[in-house]
């Protein structure tokens, strides 16, 4: 699946005192690797501490470096992880502050610090050398020769390709690690010695997480804890784990033991965005450096217990103000979606057709806002309402009270003896439930509200959303069609917080009792007639299945390009307290051959506003044909 450990580790120093703290690191290399941890990053200078001050000049403090670089060599042989730790290097009269890579027994490479601070409470250049130039070169210990030597060093095992920088170097306009990812690094690591100062934590996290956005890369760093010397300064083990933007996993800082923290990347997902993403691509052709690859080997794979945080609802966030903003933000894309265009073609009036069901509520909900933003009386919204053999009283009463209280222009025509002349048209038996039963009504609603559009000088107001799209949940022509659809990039599970956020913050106390209701009806076209005790008898879930499972697939099938083998994977962790692996499996197919079948339908989508990651539009994000064949997909899942 593509998934490996990694460690960021803070190990308890003592000032100059390299056996302590060499045993510390040691002790932190076993926990990394009890957690099953491929990678372990350390802090800058882990093997001296990093506030030696003068101290770095004195020859007995260097040459008992590079012995304690034997003695972890040597502690590595027989240990399935590659390690990156801090300390002193000399080569060519020159001192450089360095990242040691070591891997069962022998030093991969070194790599020497680029940027070296020299202002403020940092005068690194007292002792150190830049080492932004050092490109290709080789250093000799009395233990291992040839040892490659360079800013330009990646680490290659298989599509996992380390690369490591230091401390400054990540606050540099253009920070090496830029230039690694560009060389194929997609795992990049920093041995840090940064200070605390008010607020500096947050600023730097945001850095961290920024940086691995704009690389696509996973950024692991460890910095200096709080036995460092605390003269001037005070270090506080700051360690965090980001994911192209996401924080996977950070500490409490100011600890006073040894401490490491884990994560699992998705190597998957990193190498996906990069592929997907132009910009990337052409960035590295532009860039001429070349990499000195070096490779290695691990024995296997094993990442342990699965414990990534996989969201249940990748389109809707777990935090309840961060939920808040977003629904706050689409909102305002909607509706200012929906003003350009109206205002493009100077058209005063709007038709929305309303069932009392989400989707259309939602659409109606934007529209009466973006009314108001234009002041354009809400009396030349027209909401219509066409009742069918499945209308329940229920979504009849809340579609009329919703209308009437936003203070639209309501209509009410009934399509029951419309639909019943086009049966008798068609020669279609009206006791034969099928789909030409249920599409029959659809197109004579888009009918309805097109032909009053076109008799208004209105525009009609699509409401069919993101995650009905993906499974061709529409009728062709019927419910499938108009003139702008404002929920067309928003997933159902997305629908419903987006109707809460109004009742919530948007509408009175009436007009939010109403929505209420309509979060809580079942999710239904009501195309088939009612049950006996006048209740909804056609539940869309129930049909297609759940749409958090279908919203899940969708984001990691379009959004990252998984295969239905890694979905399925992640599926059945994030959902095992919900559905049986078997149901999942089953939804899955059904995902998978009606995302297929129904491109078609895609294909021929009214315009409307993409307002995230995922959009469908055959304009942008999504350019599929029609006739694609689905049995790579099917067979994959089967061969799983």
């Amino acid at each position: 699946m593509d998934f490996i450990r990694v460690s960021s580790a803070c190990p308890l120093t003592n000032i100059g005192d390299i056996e302590f703290n060499l045993k510390n690191i040691e002790i932190c290399i076993d926990k990394a690797l009890m957690k099953k941890s491929k990678l372990v990053v350390f802090p800058e200078l882990s093997i001296t501490s990093y506030t030696c001050g003068d101290l770095f000049e004195q020859q007995l403090l260097l040459k008992k470096t590079v012995e304690a670089l034997k003695k972890l060599c040597d502690y590595s042989k027989n240990k399935d992880v590659l390690i990156a730790v801090g300390a002193p290097i000399v080569y060519n009269n020159c001192l450089y502050n360095c990242a040691c890579i070591i891997f069962k027994g022998n030093i991969l490479g070194i790599v020497p610090k680029s940027y070296i601070p020299n202002y403020e409470e940092f005068y690194e250049k007292r002792w150190f050398t830049e080492g932004l130039h050092v490109i290709d070169e080789k250093v000799d210990f009395y233990f291992q020769e040839n040892i490659p030597f360079g800013v330009n060093l990646i680490f290659t095992c298989g599509i996992m390709k380390f690369a490591f920088e230091i401390c400054e170097d990540l606050w540099a306009v253009i920070p090496p690690s830029s230039y690694l990812s560009l060389m194929g690094a997609n795992i990049l690591g920093n041995l840090s010695a940064s200070n605390e100062i008010v607020s500096k934590s947050s600023y730097r996290r945001n850095l961290i997480c920024s940086q691995s956005a704009r690389c696509m890369c996973s950024y692991i760093y460890a910095s200096s804890g709080v036995f460092e010397s605390s003269t001037d300064l005070v270090f506080s083990g700051d360690l965090c784990i980001s994911e192209n933007g996401t924080l996977l996993n950070s500490n409490e800082r100011f600890k006073r033991e040894n401490e490491i923290i884990t994560s699992i990347i998705d190597l998957d997902k990193l190498n996906n965005q990069r592929l997907k993403n132009v910009s990337f691509r052409d960035n590295v052709k532009t860039f001429s450096q070349k990499p000195v690859n070096i490779e290695f080997q691990f024995e296997d794979m094993d990442y342990g217990e699965f414990d990534r945080n996989v969201h249940k609802h990748p389109f809707v966030p777990d935090n309840k103000s961060e939920r808040e903003a977003r629904c706050k933000e689409i909102f305002s894309i909607q509706t200012a979606a929906l003003g350009k265009r109206i205002s493009h073609t100077n058209l005063k009036k709007a038709v929305v057709g309303i069932s009392g069901g989400l989707d259309s509520t939602l659409a109606m909900l934007v529209v009466v806002k973006t009314f108001d933003i234009l002041k354009i009386p809400r009396k030349n919204i027209i909401t219509v309402t066409m009742p069918g053999f499945g209308t329940t009283d229920r979504t009849y009463n809340n579609a009329v009270s919703l209308c009437k209280n936003l203070g639209t222009e309501f209509r009410e025509i009934n399509i029951v003896n419309a639909c019943l002349q086009h049966f008798k048209d068609i020669s279609h038996d009206r006791d034969i439930h099928d789909v030409t039963y249920e599409n029959v009504q659809a197109r004579e609603r888009t009918q309805i509200i097109m032909d009053i559009a076109n008799k208004e000088g209105g525009l009609v107001i699509g409401t069919g959303d993101l995650s009905e799209l993906a499974l061709g949940w529409c009728t062709y022509n019927g419910d499938h069609m108009s003139m702008y659809g404002v929920n067309c990039s928003i997933p159902k599970t997305l629908v419903r917080y987006l109707v809460r956020y109004v009742a919530d913050k948007e509408v009175s106390k009436n007009i939010s009792d109403i929505l209420m209701d309509v979060l809580n009806t079942p999710v239904s076209p009501e195309l088939l007639p009612k049950d006996k005790k006048g209740e909804i008898s056609q539940k869309t879930e129930d049909i297609v299945g759940p749409y958090e499972l279908h919203d899940f697939f969708l984001y990691y099938f379009v959004r990252l390009n998984y295969s239905p083998q890694k979905i399925l994977f992640l599926a059945k962790h994030t959902f095992k307290d919900e559905y049986g692996s078997d149901v999942i499996e089953k939804w899955l197919n059904v995902f998978i051959k009606r995302f297929f079948t129904q491109q078609f339908k895609r294909s021929a989508i009214p315009d409307g506003p993409k307002v995230g990651t995922v959009s469908l539009s055959p304009r942008g994000d999504w350019r599929m044909p029609s006739d694609a064949s689905f049995q790579l997909w099917i067979d994959s899942i089967i061969e799983d």
